[in-house]
């Protein structure tokens, strides 16, 4: 197996800060780190979500878990035509989920709740002193179902409505796939990998991911999983990155 790494992709969108550890890293060990997501999310079109029998006013407060739901959840309200009205009461699971809400709305206080560990948890003293509304809980396709658990454990009163999906962002004919080294960040991406190259083969690539259901999805499609994050000797994946970089450069020098 050839040691050197020159070129590193990071299935995830390039980061908004030019202080990202992944540009360090870039700099330290003279490699091309590129960004460039295996995944996208798309919004339900109304006609498919018209299908879930959902009537968006009916409701009286949203409950959001991510920015991403907040975009999507309003995409829809514009394409449906539905007018929110000023009465809305939003709970988010971060204060930085809910200072997002301003890019849509008049930021109020007496309208917007908001947890501090961004685990739904911290918002159930909340909802429940609000209990008497009807939730509206925008999710993906494929959701956690920790939080439909603890909403029911509380006997509360909402509606799951998928209103975004996340699909394969397929490759181009014209881009190379060229990298010495691939790290994904969920299963999805691992899926996407195997639907935009069916007959791939790994050799001496190496591949590293993060999270438990991730790797898991590696070893299950038959790969070799060189670089594992989170553990307790590296808790990012920007520390295993670096960790495995230096353990080659070290090795390369004997």
């Amino acid at each position: 197996m050839s040691l050197k790494i020159k070129k590193l992709l990071i299935s995830q969108p390039k980061p908004a800060s030019e202080k990202s550890p992944y540009y360090d890293i870039a700099e330290k060990y003279g490699v091309n780190i590129e960004f460039r997501p295996f995944i996208k999310v798309e919004s339900l079109t109304p006609k498919e979500f018209r299908q879930q029998k959902i009537s968006i006013p009916e409701y009286t407060a949203v409950i959001f878990t991510a920015r991403t739901a907040i975009d999507h959840f309003f995409k829809l309200c514009e394409g449906l035509r539905v007018t929110i009205p000023e009465t809305m009461r939003y709970f988010c699971v971060t204060e930085s989920i809910a200072l997002y809400l301003q890019k849509y709305i008049v930021y109020r206080k007496r309208k917007i709740f908001y947890g501090n560990s961004g685990k739904i948890d911290d918002l159930i003293p909340a909802l429940l002193k609000h209990s008497t509304e009807k939730f509206l809980l925008p999710v993906s396709d494929v959701h956690n179902e920790e939080h439909t658990a603890i909403l029911d454990k509380h006997k509360l009163n909402y509606t799951r409505a998928v209103m975004y999906r996340t699909v394969s962002n397929d490759f181009t004919p014209e881009e190379k796939f060229d990298y010495d080294m691939l790290v994904f960040f969920s299963p999805a991406g691992i899926a996407s990998l195997m639907k935009n190259f069916p007959n791939f083969e790994q050799q001496d690539i190496r591949i590293g991911c993060f999270g438990p259901t991730t790797a898991k999805a590696v070893r299950d499609a038959g790969l070799r999983l060189d670089v594992e994050a989170p553990t307790p000797e590296v808790p990012s994946m920007t520390a295993a990155i670096e960790k495995y970089l230096k353990e080659m450069s070290k090795s390369s020098k004997k």
